[in-house]
């Protein structure tokens, strides 16, 4: 009988041995060792591959390295189907550009808006011009890219741009497509499906129109083989489509950021032992080139809304919970009843964290 998992939900990892993957939130905690970690090195070569890395190609992977995506079991699995590759991670972009000119690189793997601030400090920073880089191969994982992102960077590097898709609990890369709107092409039969919001069963292609979860079914895995693990991705389908696209959306109770997956059921916990605080609403943007979050909170007190000690309380909350950057933001008013907290979304990403009410 298949498990169905979710992130929030992701079995305990207390009594999980050997080499563990752990999230920076340290809620999701996954066994990846000995034969489960070779077969991840092998998915990802293979799906390398598959996006057009080559024996003569010099990887440069500008990924975070604590398991979301793994950019060292990228760069290990790139080491055994090019030339050289290395793992840099999300450096400062001038720091990135020294990196790809000393290793000579061909092909850079980072994420969507990574890529895109890097052109951007290339123009307006540091005046250098992209074609001297000479990458034949970006590759983007990790983010929804924003419209138009893959194709402003085939045009500005004159490269190959693929956009792979990296199971979110593990960091491996499964499945590769071209960014011309081409569905997700998984390099195994049986990686990827796609499952109703609210009903744990997997959909058959052909696919009919509404909502839909991206599922991963790691079968390659020790322990996990059996699940299907919902991935928090979400796609509106048209209907009639055969494979999975790519997502456009998110769902559930954590919401990306930065390449991040941020949980909100932590935020409220960690809010709600806060005296004096009447809600919150966490804002997302990505005005420029990289995502922007904000937590906008109101208080039920007169003298706690210019109290910086409250304000410093909530920031040091918000810092113990993840790496990514939020904001707080203090609203004027006052008011006296306590609300649930909620999620504003500018980019249109996320959908709702109850998935039994989307469709």
């Amino acid at each position: 009988m298949t498990s169905w998992i979710t992130r929030a939900a992701f079995p305990t990892g207390r009594k999980t041995a050997g080499l563990l993957s752990v999230s920076p939130e340290a809620d999701l905690v996954a066994p990846l060792a000995g034969p489960d970690r070779d077969a991840a090195r092998e998915l990802a070569a293979e799906t390398l591959r598959a996006a057009g890395i080559g024996a003569s190609d010099r990887v440069v992977v500008a990924l975070n390295d604590d398991g979301e995506p793994a950019g060292s079991l990228v760069a290990q699995a790139a080491a055994g189907i090019a030339e050289a590759a290395a793992s840099v991670g999300p450096r400062g972009r001038m720091r990135l550009h020294s990196a790809l000119e000393a290793v000579g690189a061909t092909a850079l793997v980072t994420t969507p808006t990574g890529a895109m601030d890097f052109l951007a400090r290339l123009h307006l920073e540091f005046l250098l011009d992209p074609l001297d880089l000479e990458l034949r191969h970006i590759l983007l994982v990790g983010e929804i890219p924003s419209p138009n992102t893959s194709a402003q960077l085939a045009s500005e590097f004159e490269t190959s741009v693929r956009e792979l898709y990296a199971d979110p609990f593990l960091g491996v890369p499964i499945a590769q497509r071209a960014p011309s709107g081409a569905a997700l092409t998984p390099v195994r039969d049986g990686l990827l499906g796609l499952a109703p919001p609210a009903k744990d069963v997997l959909l058959d292609a052909p696919y009919g129109a509404g909502l839909a979860e991206i599922v991963v079914t790691p079968s390659w895995h020790s322990s996990l083989g059996g699940a299907a693990l919902r991935t928090g991705h979400a796609v509106r389908l048209s209907g009639g489509e055969d494979g999975v696209p790519a997502p456009a959306h998110t769902a559930g109770e954590h919401v990306l950021i930065r390449g991040r997956w941020v949980s909100l059921p932590k935020i409220a916990s960690a809010l709600a032992r806060i005296d004096g605080l009447a809600s919150w609403d966490l804002r997302i943007k990505r005005d420029g080139t990289l995502d922007a979050a904000a937590l906008h909170v109101t208080f039920a007190r007169e003298s706690l809304v210019g109290n910086p000690m409250w304000k410093s309380r909530i920031a040091q909350a918000l810092y113990a919970l993840t790496p990514v950057s939020i904001d707080v933001v203090v609203e004027p008013e006052v008011r006296e009843d306590r609300r649930p907290g909620t999620v504003t979304d500018e980019r249109g990403h996320h959908l709702g964290r109850d998935r039994s009410r989307l469709s």
